[in-house]
């Protein structure tokens, strides 16, 4: 009991120092591989067990010295500090599973558990053990149980020896799991990325989107028995691609919209039905629509309105900041849809962020996802 309740207070402890550093774990990049694995390893400060420390003999006062020499514990003679005889912080790993991580966001930003659209109307169908039977498949064979009934029945015959133990199983001895089909409600969802891949997208731009997909994936997957992640690319033209392609992709052309909202409408009329999915789509951008700006901007609007937001739980936009500034999308994508800090919360379907540096990262997820659709 003593070491279960120390094992508890221990991990109470470790995730008190997660959270209360966890916008700088927001940023860790060695998490993108973990995705899909259940645990997740991060370094936390050194965590001591608080105990009585005697002194080190010796002290002020004592030994050799005359007045007027200098008092450090840390240098040596004359006063020269030693090479590599100081201390450096202590770090220890210990491991997390994504679930918690998801959790401790969602405490630390405020999010609201998301309510799934519609009803549980896709239907998985699992087997479930109902009990054992004296016949059935071989693949269903429970041998311990058949090892067992054997050897009762040679002992209760008399033919079981000790000294010589040797069990032989029967056919009427064997069991067999017996097994019922169980349909099972479960909700789905399906997020689509979507990204300006010109070139005035870099690194810095890509790392800041790849990041915050990261924790939307992560905060979402608790909420739905499964979860498909798509990706779209475009400059003036889209493609869809996969994980790796999406986030290692520049390209020289100019900037339009559209063509990644058409391709994302595709995408949801042939493989998600929105009766049946929860779909949840995010574009990133610097918010530069190329030379044709007002033109295809007020198609974006006008393809989100009619086909994308009555399709989907969703829809966020995030505007990575560059060296040219800000993009004009995020304002005009404000104002057309009448965003505010109260209509983000009321009812609209559309979220808007600026994405400028790793600091903004915590504020677009808690803007994309507290209203817990």
């Amino acid at each position: 009991m003593g070491i279960n309740q120390d094992l508890h207070r221990f991990r109470k402890i470790v995730k008190g120092e997660i959270r209360e550093n966890l916008r700088d774990y927001l940023w860790r990049t060695d998490l993108f591989g973990k995705q899909g694995e259940k645990t997740v390893t991060i370094p936390v400060p050194q965590i001591e067990i608080p105990r009585f420390r005697f002194a080190e003999e010796g002290g002020v006062s004592q030994g050799e010295g005359k007045e007027g020499d200098s008092y450090d514990p840390d240098s040596g003679e004359n006063g020269d500090a030693i090479a590599g005889d100081r201390g450096a912080p202590h770090f220890m790993e210990v491991e997390v599973s994504l679930e918690e991580l998801a959790e401790m966001l969602g405490e630390e930003l405020g999010l609201p558990y998301i309510e799934p659209k519609g009803e549980d109307r896709i239907i998985s169908k699992k087997y479930r053990v109902k009990g054992i039977a004296s016949v059935g498949p071989e693949t269903l064979r429970s041998f311990p149980r058949g090892y067992k009934r054997a050897l009762k029945r040679q002992i209760a015959e008399g033919t079981y020896d000790y000294r010589k133990p040797c069990i032989v199983p029967t056919a009427s001895d064997m069991r067999y799991k017996a097994l019922e089909l169980v349909p099972t409600p479960q909700n789905n969802a399906a997020i689509i990325y979507m990204m300006d891949v010109s070139g005035s997208m870099g690194e810095m731009e890509k790392m800041l989107v790849r990041t915050t997909s990261f924790w939307l994936s992560t905060w979402i997957q608790r909420f739905y028995k499964g979860v498909e992640e798509r990706f779209i690319i475009h400059d003036s033209d889209a493609l869809e691609v996969d994980r790796e392609t999406f986030f290692s992709t520049t390209t020289a052309g100019g900037t339009a919209f559209t063509p990644a909202y058409h391709l994302c409408m595709e995408i949801i009329a042939q493989d998600y039905d929105p009766s049946t999915y929860n779909i949840y789509p995010f574009h990133f951008s610097d918010g530069e629509n190329g030379s044709r700006q007002n033109e295809d901007t007020e198609k974006a609007f006008s393809l989100l309105e009619d086909h994308l937001l009555p399709a989907v739980n969703m829809f966020g936009y995030g505007q990575c900041k560059t060296g040219k500034g800000d993009g004009q999308y995020l304002l005009e994508l404000s104002k057309h849809f009448n965003l505010s800090e109260t209509s983000a919360i009321i009812g609209s379907k559309v979220r808007a962020a600026k994405l400028a540096d790793k600091n903004d990262i915590a504020t677009t997820l808690r803007h994309f996802l507290r209203t817990g659709r």
